[in-house]
């Protein structure tokens, strides 16, 4: 197969994409979004149910900004360590109004792959607070972190805000440009970390003008309305929690309602039911919780499920339609590309796939040996990262090759622009000189076991290259059923486990996605039966 590019139909936009929105730092999209829906407006909901307006969050955020300043440079990077939740969104703003630069800790990912991400964008000062710390049980990290950067809480910058720092925001807030310091678009305006599966996280360094015309193009991809509000329970130190959950409503005048964590399925569906949310943002496997957790009607207020991640499996579909009536649209998004980079639209969907690229993209598909019809994915565009910063170079920014991203995932695009994933390039094994896709294994797991938990990982093997193993949460579960299944539904034998290894959960990183590290050392310890 020879290499092929493709680029996003433009019949595919509802409005014209405006490069005017995306020409300017975030701290001026923000003061920008007030002026035009309204200083009075509510946009925020938070966790405990306090309403912020857009003057709250401008006001805030010129204060803190201007507080935190203190000992960092313009352009220096600022870690925030916060859950989802208005004092994450307002700490990010702060840092970006005097053009520091935000970076968004997983907390989840432990005190090594924090301390790398810290040491990697070469923060000196992280920003988080006490009730968080204390709810989250993070007492150790917060102690290893603090010998390698200053830990600032929230809760004693607001008991300590000076005179200045006040009168910074009192001016600020209807004079914003006066004491902002903004960046240029193309300068760095976020940092995120990769989940760090294979290895110490990476930095992705993102500009002002990648994460707003991300913005933009899903504003022209996906039909969007003054009167929607937005369910964000992801965590911002995803970028699809970050930008689609966050940054996205506040800019474009929808009210957002901030979870701290999606590990709560039932009080999630009560507050989705309680707020009339329109639109909720997840991942396949918390979806699957919630649609259990609810009851029949309580999920109705919503006219859209927005899936990213992972893929959306069959089962969680089907349960939707049964109970809900409900269609979930699945998209595709790494954080290299601020992140979303396909999405399926109402009306327009195709399961199975991820829908069709955003506005302005372009996909170059590079041959695969042993997998035809499908190529590795590389993508361009202006929501793609300036480059990476990796912890063997620390804060000096790697740029991308020509504006090409290579994702490292499989994927096909049939004539009609819809893009399907076939599986991520490390997640295909060798048997017997055969290509086998563990994201199939997996699926022929679930297709069998729906209301369990599979995750294949692959070893290599002195007779056949690599043997494939079944790691899942169904303590009956049979090699000799999936066989059955297998022969009965014409799938080849090969993608058939050699082992099944019985385990009480999947381990999942912070993002819901499966941490694929952690099955592969369950698998390798596991005794031989």
């Amino acid at each position: 197969m020879a290499v092929t590019t493709v680029a996003a139909a433009s019949g595919e936009e509802l409005v014209p994409f405006d490069m005017v929105r995306t020409k300017k730092s975030l701290f001026q999209a923000l003061a920008d979004a007030r002026t035009r829906y309204g200083g009075k407006r509510p946009i925020v909901v938070d966790g405990d149910e306090r309403v912020l307006t857009y003057d709250d969050i401008v006001r805030a955020a010129l204060a803190l900004g201007h507080a935190l300043k203190k000992g960092t440079k313009p352009r220096d990077a600022v870690g925030i360590m916060l859950p989802t939740s208005a004092g994450a969104i307002i700490s990010f703003f702060a840092v970006s109004a005097f053009n520091r630069v935000p970076a968004m800790l997983n907390f989840s990912n432990g005190a090594a792959g924090v301390t790398s991400a810290i040491r990697t964008a070469k923060v000196k000062k992280v920003v988080t607070a006490r009730r968080f710390i204390e709810l989250a049980k993070l007492e150790s990290l917060v102690a290893e972190l603090s010998n390698v950067a200053e830990v600032v809480y929230l809760e004693d910058v607001r008991e300590k805000l000076g005179v200045m720092d006040k009168l910074t925001a009192g001016v600020g807030q209807y004079l914003p440009g006066l004491v902002a310091r903004n960046g240029a678009p193309d300068d760095l305006g976020a940092i995120l970390f990769t989940s760090g599966t294979e290895g110490l996280p990476k930095g992705v360094a993102l500009s002002h003008s990648n994460i707003l015309s991300n913005v933009e193009q899903i504003r022209v991809h996906v039909a969007l309305y003054p009167n929607d509000a937005m369910f964000n329970p992801l965590p911002t130190f995803h970028c699809f929690g970050l930008t689609a959950g966050a940054l996205m409503p506040l800019l474009l005048g929808m009210k957002s309602i901030y979870h701290p964590t999606p590990l709560q399925p039932h009080e999630i569906v009560r507050r989705v039911k309680a707020h009339g949310a329109t639109i909720l943002l997840t991942t396949d496997t918390f979806m699957s919780q919630y649609a259990r957790a609810g009851d029949q009607g309580d999920l109705t207020s919503l006219r859209l499920a927005v899936c990213g991640a992972e893929r959306v499996r069959d089962e969680t579909r089907q349960l939707l339609r049964r109970k809900y009536s409900m269609e979930i649209l699945e998209g595709y998004g790494v954080t290299e590309t601020s992140p979303v980079a396909a999405v399926n639209q109402p009306g327009a969907m195709r399961p199975g796939t991820v829908g069709h690229l955003l506005a302005g993209m372009e996909a170059r598909l590079e041959p695969v040996e042993g997998i035809p019809n499908a190529g590795r994915l590389f993508l361009k565009g202006p929501n793609v990262m300036l480059g990476y910063i990796r912890p063997q170079n620390p804060g000096v920014i790697e740029p991308t090759p020509g504006g090409w991203h290579d994702t490292g995932d499989v994927v096909s695009i049939d004539e009609d622009g819809f893009v399907a994933i076939k599986g991520r390039m490390k997640r295909f094994a060798k048997v017997g000189g055969e290509v086998v896709s563990l994201a199939v294994v997996e699926n022929c797991a679930s297709a069998v076991w729906p209301d369990f938990a599979h995750a294949a990982v692959a070893f290599p093997d002195g007779r056949k290259g690599e043997q494939v193993i079944l790691v899942t949460t169904n303590p009956e579960a049979d090699r000799l059923e999936l066989v059955g299944w297998a022969h009965n539904h014409g799938v080849a034998e090969l993608a058939i486990p050699r082992r099944v290894i019985h385990v009480a959960e999947i381990p999942v990183l912070g993002t819901g996605k499966t941490d694929y590290v952690k099955v592969e050392k369950m698998a390798f310890t596991a005794p031989v039966k």
